[in-house]
């Protein structure tokens, strides 16, 4: 039997999904959603705003899911990559993930989300294409697959990666590749993954201006 493909989309239906819009159009990002049943949009934007795609304002995104039957739901400020939190941020203005993770906001959002997953088909939305590069990988997904649940990340030439498949992607782009896809180990791909993050966080997380630190 040959090997499972783990970029394969999942062979049971997943009842949570990730995405970013990127620079899809309106009705190649609505095709996405309605080609996995989607139910229910999380906005996890900390500013659900676009200059460059006004598609994806909030208030315009909102009136084309809801006029396709899909439910709009804002978790910016729970979940969003830019919180309004001091404590939140490091002494250099960077976010710090695992600070966040610990928040009480932050755990109000996840469990709403636990909440919704039970019921409808939910995908939690960004803004980046490649889950690697966004919060919604290196945040929120960490804390989802502690509490059972593994997000299934959709990318906008509609094809779909595992979060499993995800990880290991990471591990190889991390200096990590003798421990992708590895389970013989798992205590120590465990802690090469929270080393990947870390390393990948420092690359794609948010930043405060530094004329904007001494006012916290």
């Amino acid at each position: 039997m040959p090997p499972a493909n783990p970029n394969a989309p999942d062979s049971r239906p997943a009842a949570l999904f990730t995405l970013g819009h990127s620079s899809m159009e309106a009705d190649e990002f609505l095709r996405l959603l309605l080609s996995r049943r989607i139910e229910l949009l999380a906005d996890v934007r900390s500013q659900p705003v676009s200059s460059r795609f006004p598609q994806f304002n909030r208030a315009v995104l909102e009136k084309i899911l809801e006029s396709n039957g899909i439910a709009y739901l804002f978790l910016g400020e729970e979940l969003g990559g830019r919180p309004d939190d001091p404590a939140a941020y490091g002494p250099d203005g960077v976010v710090d993930y695992r600070a966040r993770r610990r928040s009480y906001a932050f755990g109000a959002g996840i469990e709403r989300v636990e909440r919704e997953a039970q019921t409808r088909r939910l995908a939690l939305l960004c803004a980046e294409d490649d889950p690697l590069e966004c919060h919604r990988f290196l945040m929120i997904a960490p804390e989802l697959v502690a509490r059972g649940l593994a997000p299934l990340h959709l990318r906008k030439d509609g094809s779909e990666e595992t979060q499993t498949a995800a990880e290991d992607r990471l591990l190889r782009s991390t200096g990590f590749a003798d421990l992708a896809a590895n389970t013989l180990f798992p205590n120590a791909r465990a802690d090469a993954l929270d080393r990947a993050l870390d390393l990948q966080a420092q690359q794609h997380t948010f930043r405060l201006d530094p004329h904007f630190i001494e006012r916290f």
